[in-house]
């Protein structure tokens, strides 16, 4: 079973591709599917160490089951295992997680990428148990906590990580951004989870915990950026590192304003990631499912921006990475 020690370089976080027609309250058959494969394949092929499938940007919460489970097939049978593979299987209840987990787990996923059940705000005894129950009903499937404030309105602060890693103990890794807490949670789970950035923190987590700093997530705009990130730090190249970071932070600043917004991100987060991974030119995302598929101008061209930069990031760094 994978730990917090094997993850290792960049993973990249994929879209739900749509059909068009997608945006439709009664559309069914959503998924394009020959692009999911598409994009499976060339993550492997660009270096990405791993995947992420079904969190917030892969519209996990309003892509209907039937369209869930084809494209969770299609990305595994695509991949055939070579790299690890984490899938959402984040839902309203306990239940339907379990449901989800045990379908995953059967056709083959590495673990689960799992945030809390969405409907009501949880306590920190509630959010524990939570993650504490499915590691016992599933004790051989790791667990990658999304750990999105913002989503599941929990603050996943530092009293959770100590206690989550000594009740969970499938609980190996984290989709995590609080740079804040970062040293004190590091210490607090003895190194059994690996707290993996968005690219765009990668350099500033490692500044802070070199040690632990292995990893980080990059959307679908292709690896090659955070690829080459990851192994200049792993190398000790600290100005090759920070010269990518600065190129990163290049790419993200036309969102600056609305990352920096909890707010606004909160309702615009699927919007503004679909847009930049299509106009990154790396994958074809299609419309965006109901209700999120409004978006204002401000934010598709910012959004715009950061995907055209990041496509001239991935020219820039192939080379190095091949």
């Amino acid at each position: 079973m994978i730990t917090a020690k094997d993850l290792k370089g960049a993973l990249a976080i994929m879209p739900t591709p749509a059909k068009e027609g997608a945006e439709r309250l009664d559309a069914t058959n959503t998924v394009d599917l020959d692009e999911t494969a598409r994009i499976s394949e060339n993550l492997v092929r660009d270096g990405a160490a791993g995947i992420m499938a079904l969190g917030t940007m892969g519209e996990c919460a309003t892509t209907a089951q039937d369209d869930y489970e084809k494209y969770v097939d299609c990305i595994l049978k695509t991949v055939r295992g070579r790299i690890p593979t984490f899938i959402g299987t984040t839902a309203l209840g306990g239940h339907e997680v379990a449901r989800r987990i045990k379908f995953v787990k059967g056709l083959g996923a590495t673990g689960t990428l799992l945030g809390i059940p969405m409907w009501q705000p949880v306590t920190l005894d509630m959010a524990v148990k939570f993650y504490a129950d499915v590691a016992e009903t599933f004790p051989d499937f790791p667990i990658m906590i999304y750990a999105n404030p913002r989503a599941f309105r929990f603050d996943f602060g530092a009293n959770f990580w100590g206690p989550v890693a000594a009740k969970a103990p499938t609980v190996m890794s984290a989709k995590f951004a609080n740079r804040a807490i970062l040293k004190q949670v590091v210490e607090a789970t003895k190194g059994r989870i690996n707290f993996i950035p968005p690219v765009g923190l990668a350099y500033e987590f490692a500044q802070i915990s070199p040690e632990t700093q292995t990893t980080c997530w990059i959307p679908s705009v292709g690896p090659q950026p955070a690829v080459a990130l990851m192994k200049a730090l792993a190398d000790g190249n600290a100005k090759q590192a920070k010269a990518i970071a600065d190129d990163i932070a290049w790419a993200n600043e036309p969102d600056h304003h609305i990352v920096g917004s909890a707010e606004i991100f909160a309702s615009n987060n699927i919007q503004l990631e679909k847009i930049l991974m299509a106009a990154s030119g790396y994958c074809k995302t299609g419309p965006i499912r109901p209700p999120y598929d409004v978006v204002s101008d401000d934010i598709r061209k910012g959004a715009t921006e950061a995907g055209k930069r990041y496509g001239q990031l991935r020219e820039k760094y192939s080379a190095l990475v091949r």
